[in-house]
């Protein structure tokens, strides 16, 4: 899963909600150094990625993807469902996604001083270019897998991975639906356990 998602199913609660989005910047036992919430966040998201990773599902969407872009298609795959979350918003949510996103990059904000340093230059370019509002459209997508093939110094051809998305969308967004609810399932009964 990427950003949306994270943030999604922390379900409105801020601390996790941090710990969530940070996690990829946070090494082994580092999650005791924060707020005792902020930290149950952090392995809320291994635990997600965990499930994410084993399950059939999605391991049936990177496989479609595996021969054009090998160990980069889980990376491909977590991109696209949040296409899909951002997408089909109104299934999952109440509150429109552009007032989630302004409450979340607000969150940020309020919380900038103790944020990583990774994720403070992220800050500005995610709220300049509106990531989780800009996930709905084809060419917000386009963007993000450009700026992902980028990074790979333009070794992984995840530019081109959003042709993929138009020639099986049907597919990856039927596949998209039915993994959420049960991540959807897994992730209240991991924040239960805490």
């Amino acid at each position: 899963m990427n950003y949306l998602a994270h943030i999604y199913l922390s379900f409105g609660d801020d601390e996790l909600a941090l710990g969530n989005f940070i996690a990829d910047s946070i090494r082994g036992r580092k999650y005791k150094d924060y707020p005792e919430r902020v930290g149950q966040g952090i392995l809320l998201h291994r635990a997600i990625d965990t499930f994410t990773d084993a399950h059939p599902t999605t391991r049936r969407s990177s496989k479609r993807l595996h021969k054009r872009y090998s160990h980069y298609s889980r990376v491909i795959v977590d991109i696209y469902y949040d296409h899909f979350l951002a997408r089909d918003w109104e299934r999952y949510s109440d509150t429109p996604l552009t007032e989630f996103a302004d409450n979340f990059y607000a969150l940020l904000e309020e919380n900038f001083d103790w944020l990583p340093v990774n994720i403070q230059r992220l800050y500005p370019y995610m709220v300049a270019d509106n990531w989780l509002v800009n996930y709905a459209s084809m060419e917000g997508i386009a963007r993000v897998l450009q700026g992902m093939n980028r990074r790979t110094n333009n070794k992984s051809g995840m530019d081109q991975a959003i042709d993929d998305l138009g020639w099986h969308y049907e597919a990856f967004r039927e596949e998209f639906h039915s993994f959420f609810g049960e991540l959807i399932i897994f992730s209240r009964n991991k924040i239960a356990s805490f």
